[in-house]
């Protein structure tokens, strides 16, 4: 009997949504629409950098390769000018690689640092504190440029080492300009650690270093990921600092880009432009590919609460 009225009633329940529904065509359409938009330069970009100039003068630029040749590459590499010297961007690479990994690794470490006080240790004053270093994160870079120039320069001649013009002076720009969003990013992260870890550790009679160490690092793999890919993202592609805060035989690769980019002596060679414009931007892509996934995870944990 009971079968009988379930069969006159029908089944019950929400409908099954369709697969190709207005709603959804519209959005997937979008979707589609803008990832073409974004994907199009870089599309551009790749197949110019494979083709040799005789092609490139036939003036179709969405036209994939007819003769793949790999010379653009490594002429950007090892031979294109950036001024006085023609050894392509490899001295740029590894200039921009002694900056990025100290900047990297002092930034993230001081700011963790910071957060987790500013969130598990508050002192008198901490809020102030934060505040003041949270207003340096929207204080335009330009304002602080010949400020800046003078510090390097003072300290430097003062400690006896030459620190403007330098890449030990360039981290120490890169790692302070870091620290105000950094330590916003580890403070909402550790604020939104449950409080009730932090209290049985202090109980059981670990200290600052002791719950820094054992407990949050290792519960704090995703906001160090968002805090790895900003930084990587953000000094690897300076142009302006670089420029700068150091001379000729320590330009990062960015400003031996644009040195290759926009010479004004022989003939333009687009591919090899496209190729070092590639070749510079493969490292902060590859980190981002590599680690996308905790880089959604770390945002959405941490990142936007407090």
């Amino acid at each position: 009997m009971a079968d009988a009225t379930v069969s006159m009633t029908g089944p019950r329940g929400p409908k099954p949504k369709r697969r190709f529904s207005p709603t959804n065509i519209m959005l997937y359409g979008t979707l589609f629409v803008v990832a073409v938009y974004y994907a199009l330069p870089l599309y551009v970009m790749i197949v110019t950098s494979l083709k040799g100039m005789p092609e490139i003068r036939l003036g179709n630029v969405f036209a994939p390769p007819v003769d793949i040749t790999f010379e653009p590459w490594v002429k950007a590499w090892a031979e294109a000018c950036t001024g006085i010297n023609c050894d392509g961007l490899s001295r740029g690479f590894w200039n921009s690689v002694q900056i990025l990994v100290p900047s990297v690794i002092l930034s993230i470490a001081i700011a963790s640092v910071n957060g987790y006080a500013l969130a598990n240790w508050k002192f008198k004053g901490s809020e102030v504190f934060f505040t003041i270093l949270i207003f340096g994160a929207f204080i335009p870079y330009q304002v602080m440029i010949y400020p800046i120039v003078i510090i390097l320069r003072e300290t430097g001649g003062f400690l006896g080492v030459q620190l403007m013009g330098s890449i030990w002076g360039l981290v120490i720009v890169h790692t302070i300009f870091g620290m105000p969003i950094l330590t916003l990013l580890f403070r909402n992260y550790f604020t939104s650690v449950p409080e009730e870890l932090f209290k049985a550790a202090r109980v059981d009679g670990a200290g600052f270093w002791g719950i820094y160490f054992r407990i949050m690092l290792p519960m704090s793999l995703p906001i160090f990921v968002v805090a790895i890919i900003l930084q990587v993202t953000g000094i690897w592609n300076d142009f302006l600092f670089g420029v700068i805060y150091t001379k000729p035989e320590t330009y990062p690769m960015t400003v031996q880009l644009n040195n290759i980019v926009n010479s004004v002596q022989g003939v333009k060679e687009y591919n090899v432009n496209m190729a070092a414009t590639l070749l510079t931007g493969l490292v902060p892509l590859a980190i981002y590919f590599i680690s996308g996934k905790l880089f959604v995870r770390g945002i959405a944990a941490g990142a936007v609460k407090g």
